[in-house]
């Protein structure tokens, strides 16, 4: 089985990364990152914790067990889950009720806005949310 200095450079090519651009990325200097590499030194839990926002899986890194990466997340990605976790409960709702809508080709501009706060489209009734003044959606 790889050594994680091995399974290391793996994850990094995984990533499409030079060393320095590693390094750069996590905030460390490229003699680490080329230290961690050749197994001269462990990589630290901050160091770690830099490498899961880039996508790479820690655990498979630490033991085998796993891929190399958990596919990266694009910025935009990490930028909506991270407004994600600062909403309210109320507004993460909102949130999932609206990326559910984009997700099914229902954007903003297909809305027609119908007093109660409902917004309705097309024929068929698909309800999300409660009864009481929530969007109510209906397709085409």
């Amino acid at each position: 089985m790889p050594s994680i200095s091995e399974r290391l450079v793996e994850c990094r090519k995984a990533l499409g990364l030079s060393q320095q651009a590693l390094a750069d990325r996590v905030g460390v200097a490229v003699r680490s990152q080329r230290n961690y590499e050749s197994g001269d030194r462990s990589p630290d839990a901050e160091y770690l914790a830099a490498l899961v926002g880039l996508g790479v899986d820690v655990l498979y890194l630490l033991t085998g067990d796993g891929a190399a990466t958990s596919s990266a997340p694009d910025p935009a990605e990490l930028a909506l889950l991270d407004s994600y976790r600062r909403c309210t409960p109320e507004a993460k709702v909102n949130l999932i009720q609206n990326a559910a809508l984009l997700s099914a080709g229902i954007g903003v501009a297909d809305l027609v806005h119908k007093g109660g706060g409902q917004h309705v489209v097309g024929d068929n009734a698909i309800q999300i949310g409660s009864v009481t003044g929530k969007a109510r959606i209906k397709n085409r």
